[in-house]
């Protein structure tokens, strides 16, 4: 549900090869503790190998009691955003698999007022192809999100937008499309998303820890969700009647990591529909992505909601499951998947220090205009707020940078680390294992 970060077509996820070694505890706790100690996020992670989970920890607060922070534990539950999207399609992979309902069905044999609904298929929907307009991207959004909606009241909203492509030409993202898939859940079972969810997911599985989420009950160990300014502010909640089978779910890493094992050991779905869920097009599966290793592939999803993110990787090959669920977070969801990994793998791998320099007006005035490159189709320009460095790309909105040594800045929320080349009036961007070169226009 979350807006994407800055420059969407640099976050990828890419990390070095390894064969599985003894999972090296004492550098995990330390990277955890490196975050917490700079806070830096504040969540959660689980790791398992073969069904058994081999590390979990929990960092930060979970939420604020009487103005007091109350601390997180392994079993503080977190709203997942669209880690949701993954449940939503399990179920509708369940509906093919019984016969009620096929990835050529079309949409308008269930809501036949929603813009192409004639020409939009269920498995379009589930590929982010059926061009249903982002009902999280409109701006109508902002007036509504914190208020109870109905089915009837949403259908309304997505019904007056326009399509913003013809049905499967391309693929774009869009959370309406799992929104309508949850009401399809609904229909075909004849009980609501939570009922649904908890027959014919969590309860075959054992995930005792997941569900639709409500208003948020730190009495029932729930995190509220806090962003970071000189210390960390709590944040007001979406209504969870919004977003439905594309974000409304609520739920631990181990749980996740739980549901990802029994999602690709076929205790959910069959293997076909599986193989559905992985093929990969436009660089969406089917309530999937791709995660790259270098030559091992792993599948999951990111989530955003509120001030809360979260990411799950299973990586079939080594049976692997990986679940980081956080409440509140300046340093970059994938960079910590990233060091997560690289330790499980026994890879090199540094704690990061965090560390932050001070740099004068004068020196900041060196990195100063756009920059281009041939890398990229989109220009950079820097320019300077009294001692602080911002950035911005194009048609996206600035944003402060972090000095962390002479000439090299970040912007940790998104990964990306920006090099300068004073002498040379250029600079290098990394972001996710890939390097891209700019240089200063004349």
């Amino acid at each position: 549900m979350i807006k994407r970060l800055l420059i969407n077509v640099l976050l990828v996820l890419c990390l070095l090869p390894a064969a599985a070694q003894t999972i090296n505890k004492p550098k995990l706790d330390s990277l955890m503790d490196a975050i917490a100690a700079h806070q830096q996020a504040m969540g959660s992670l689980a790791i398992a190998q073969n069904g058994t989970l081999i590390y979990q920890k929990a960092i930060g607060q979970a939420a604020l009691q009487n103005g007091q922070p109350i601390p997180a534990n392994t079993g503080t539950k977190y709203r997942i955003g669209s880690v949701t999207k993954m449940f939503t399609a399990a179920m509708i992979f369940q509906l093919i698999g019984e016969n009620k309902l096929s990835l050529a069905t079309r949409l308008s044999a269930y809501f036949p007022q929603v813009p192409n609904a004639s020409k939009i298929t269920i498995g379009m929907m589930l590929a982010h192809r059926s061009g249903i307009h982002n009902f999280t991207s409109d701006p109508l959004y902002q007036t509504y999100w914190t208020k109870p909606q109905t089915q009837t009241g949403m259908l309304a909203i997505i019904e007056a937008q326009k399509s913003d492509f013809e049905p499967d030409t391309k693929a774009e993202y869009s959370n309406t499309n799992f929104v309508l898939l949850g009401y399809i859940v609904e229909k075909l079972r004849g009980m609501t998303y939570a009922d649904a969810l908890k027959r014919y997911v969590t309860s075959k599985v054992g995930l005792t820890d997941t569900y639709y989420g409500g208003k948020i009950s730190p009495a029932n160990n729930e995190a509220e969700s806090f962003s970071y300014k000189r210390g960390w502010t709590l944040k007001p909640e979406t209504d969870m009647s919004i977003p439905g089978g594309a974000g409304a779910i609520v739920s631990t890493p181990a749980d996740l990591a739980k549901f990802l094992d029994a999602l690709f050991a076929g205790k959910l779905i069959s293997a076909q529909s599986l193989g559905s869920m992985k093929t990969i097009r436009d660089g969406y599966g089917m309530a999937m992505f791709p995660m790259p290793f270098y030559e091992r592939t792993g599948y999951g999803h990111t989530g955003g909601i509120d001030c809360f993110t979260s990411v799950v990787s299973y990586f079939p090959d080594e049976k692997l499951a990986v679940a980081w669920c956080s409440n509140g977070s300046v340093y970059s969801t994938n960079n910590i998947l990233i060091g997560g990994l690289s330790i499980y793998f026994n890879k090199p791998y540094m704690i990061p220090t965090f560390q932050t320099i001070k740099l004068s007006p004068a020196e900041l005035d060196r990195y100063v205009g756009t920059y281009s490159s041939t890398q990229l189709a989109l220009k950079i320009t820097f320019t300077r707020q009294d001692t602080t460095l911002m950035a911005q790309a194009t048609g996206q909105p600035a944003f402060a940078l972090t000095a962390t040594a002479p000439d090299t800045f970040e912007f940790r929320p998104a990964g990306i680390v920006i090099t300068f080349d004073p002498a040379n009036i250029s600079f290098v961007l990394r972001q996710g294992g890939q390097s891209f070169n700019f240089t200063r226009d004349k």
